[in-house]
């Protein structure tokens, strides 16, 4: 018998590389005992940063999940894994120092055991002190590769940043493939390089299918030495997920590796469980396109678990492009037409950033940069217009040293705008925080949960936590929910969502979450301005009113909740809210 393999199933990825929200704590608690039936899994992934985001914006408390999770797994002897964005730990942006020490303590309380710990510039300084705290709270830290395809990305490159991760002193070491866009010989050899060099480290790869490369990969990585596989299962895995864990483990027994075998009858129990799920609540939110992978991938190398948000942004940006093209006399794109013109976009851009890993939240921001030079370009204004301090920051290394060079043009673009560039290690940019949340909560009158835990979830996600505390977060999400089954001819609503519904609408339009005000533009297409709505232009139930640019990098569409007559403007083109801030007054008739 050949070299022993072993499987994690990534679940809480499937799901975030399918759509917008995780399922619920009672959904986790019923599958994880099925999951220790299935008898093939050695690790599971139990948490992360879309996982706790996405559990407050549904009004949910992740906390709780990930606990109910991780208990009946832990109790079999399965190890459990989270997602750790290393500076920016759980979110899109950075994190302070105390804050991430603090996150550690907190997961290994809950039950997770080991951090999968990347940077998305692969820049050791905000590797090495994540490793340090992990293993100082007890946890195993894994160091990470995050895998791409580009001149800068070479075998020297990756087996240097394996040397320093495990200097730092990572116990494990994952290729995380996260675009599906490595090169299987070229894993292969990067993972024999590690092993000869480290035989006692563990390897662990990681691959999104979207591209079509990531079984060529997994036999390769196994040939050359790799330890543990990732896999999905159905009805979620393939498309821009990752491979099912029953043709991986096929594949690699008539290979002549060790593989555990699987319980078919728990699989098929797990995967009629999981579409249960999606039909309950998630597949509202799941665009049918996230299940289809796609050569065109390998060009743009952006990660399958961007897709679900990239897919949105394209829906809500479509309808301005076409409107310019319609006032230039030009016909319009369709989705398909706008997601090619986008792939084309970003594998411009993409080198002139200095290439850096397309993982979040560097995916996102390129994916931005790209989006909005659309739009500029559309507008007759040029790239580049549209960048926020989050984009500008990658660009002038505030998030860490880039693997490339910046093009001269957007060298010249900062000075010209009067940024500057920065060589300094991003974590000491940060100061402290915990002092002031502690102080928030008390003043709140809020528990600190047990281990801290409630602290962390402030402290990390200030803007989500708080709006789920106040109830405006489950509120929010019933209103999507609400929206997305109208969208669906005949669906049920019941008696309680459709109140709830009802009862989130108000005169005055609220910033969702802090970010910076687009407007749906309607520019000519000469350079001119983004064109504001006039004060008494009407609106239906359901419109989007405006779109906020997020700190996590996304474009939240702010919808004009029941419709009615915009009376008052309250901030402008570019301006930048806060969760709560009133964005514009619309008047309903008042038979409503």
């Amino acid at each position: 018998m050949g070299k022993k393999i072993q499987f994690s199933l990534v679940y809480r990825d499937m799901w975030q590389s399918s759509g917008k929200f995780q399922p619920r704590k009672d959904q986790l608690e019923r599958i994880a005992p099925v999951f220790v039936k299935m008898g093939c899994f050695a690790r599971v992934e139990t948490n992360g940063g879309g996982f706790e985001q996405v559990s407050l914006l549904a009004g949910e408390n992740p906390n709780d999940a990930v606990r109910a999770f991780t208990k009946p797994l832990k109790e079999a002897g399965i190890k459990t894994h989270m997602l750790d964005r290393g500076l920016n730990a759980l979110r899109m942006y950075p994190v302070p120092d105390d804050v991430r020490r603090l996150m550690y303590k907190v997961k290994h309380a809950q039950g997770v055991d080991i951090p999968r710990i990347f940077d998305g510039l692969n820049d050791i300084r905000n590797i090495a002190p994540s490793i340090k705290w992990a293993k100082e709270a007890g946890m195993t830290p894994q160091g990470t590769l995050c895998i791409t395809t580009s001149p800068v990305h070479t075998l020297d490159y990756y087996t240097r940043l394996a040397d320093e991760e495990i200097a730092a002193g990572a116990e494990e070491i994952c290729l995380k493939d996260m675009a599906g866009i490595g090169q299987p010989v070229f894993l292969g050899q990067l993972t024999k390089v590690i092993k000869e060099k480290h035989p006692d480290i563990l390897i662990e790869y990681h691959g999104h299918s979207g591209p079509g490369l990531s079984m060529a990969s997994i036999l390769e990585v196994c040939k050359n030495g790799a330890d543990v596989i990732d896999t999905a299962i159905e009805p979620l895995s393939w498309g821009k997920v990752h491979p099912d864990v029953i043709s991986v483990q096929s594949m690699l027994k008539h290979a002549g590796f060790d593989v555990p075998d699987i319980n078919m009858d728990a699989y098929m129990e797990a995967r009629a469980m999981t579409q249960e799920f999606i039909d309950d609540w998630l597949g509202y939110f799941i665009n049918p396109q996230n299940k289809f992978m796609s050569s065109l991938l390998l060009t743009c190398g952006l990660p399958g678990g961007m897709m679900g948000s990239m897919m949105a942004d394209l829906g809500g940006i479509r309808g301005t492009i076409n409107n310019l093209r319609k006032k230039k006399g030009e016909p319009e794109l369709s989705t398909d037409d706008l997601l090619v013109k986008l792939f084309a976009e970003v594998a411009y851009v993409w080198p002139r950033v200095g290439y850096p890993p397309l993982v979040t939240p560097f995916s996102q921001y390129v994916k931005n940069i790209s989006l909005m030079n659309l739009l500029s370009m559309e507008q007759g204004k040029g790239r580049y217009v549209y960048m926020d301090d989050n984009m500008w920051g990658m660009v002038l290394g505030k998030s860490g040293k880039v693997p490339g060079e910046i093009a001269p043009e957007l060298k010249e673009l900062a000075k010209k705008q009067g940024r500057t560039f920065t060589d300094a290690d991003p974590h000491t940019l940060l100061t402290d925080a915990l002092p002031d949340f502690e102080k928030e909560m008390k003043e709140n009158g809020w528990d600190f949960g047990k281990d801290n835990e409630e602290l962390l979830e402030l402290a990390m996600h200030p803007e989500q936590y708080r709006n789920y505390k106040s109830g405006q977060a489950k509120k929010n999400f019933l209103a999507d929910l609400q929206k997305a089954k109208d969208a669906r001819m005949g669906a049920k609503v019941t008696p309680e969502e459709a109140a709830a519904f009802k009862h989130a609408s108000a005169d005055a339009i609220i910033a969702p979450v802090k970010g910076q005000i687009f407007w749906e533009f309607q520019g000519d297409g000469e350079a001119a301005p983004a064109v504001e709505p006039y004060i008494g232009k009407e609106y239906k139930e359901g419109d989007t009113f405006c779109y906020l640019n997020t700190a996590w990098g996304e474009f939240e569409a702010v919808p004009a909740d029941l419709g009615g007559k915009l009376v008052e403007i309250c901030a402008h083109q570019g301006a930048k809210v806060r969760k709560g801030d009133v964005i514009a007054y619309i008047q309903r008739d008042k038979k409503d």
